[in-house]
């Protein structure tokens, strides 16, 4: 059975950097679609930042010039690293793989940013 596992997560203040992994772990087929969703509390989720598999990346307008989203193909990892982090990114993250006919969640990697 596939899981999706994050890393990384945690408290950080604003104007800090973190950097979330996620790892695909068991067989999985081929994907076309990494990404990375958060939920901000009182609000829905919303997709942050995406790479398919052409290498071609998409970002929300709220995380665009700080955010960068990369993968490992070989490996079935996809990365975010964060940067200038602000109070309004604080939410759970979560990563996201597709492919035909399956689609997987990771189980949430809490950010909070705050002094």
């Amino acid at each position: 059975q596939v899981q999706l596992v994050e890393s990384g997560g945690g408290l950080v203040q604003p104007g800090g950097s973190m950097t979330l992994s996620c790892a695909a772990s068991g067989s999985i087929g081929d994907t076309y679609f990494m990404g990375w969703s958060r939920q901000a509390p009182g609000r829905e989720r919303e997709l942050a930042a995406s790479i398919n598999s052409a290498g071609v990346n998409y970002y929300s307008d709220s995380v665009q010039g700080r955010f960068t989203i990369s993968k490992d193909a070989a490996k079935n990892t996809v990365s975010l690293q964060m940067t200038n982090l602000k109070p309004p990114d604080t939410a759970i993250y979560y990563c996201n793989f597709r492919g035909p006919g399956f689609t997987y969640w990771g189980q949430g990697t809490q950010v909070p940013v705050s002094s």
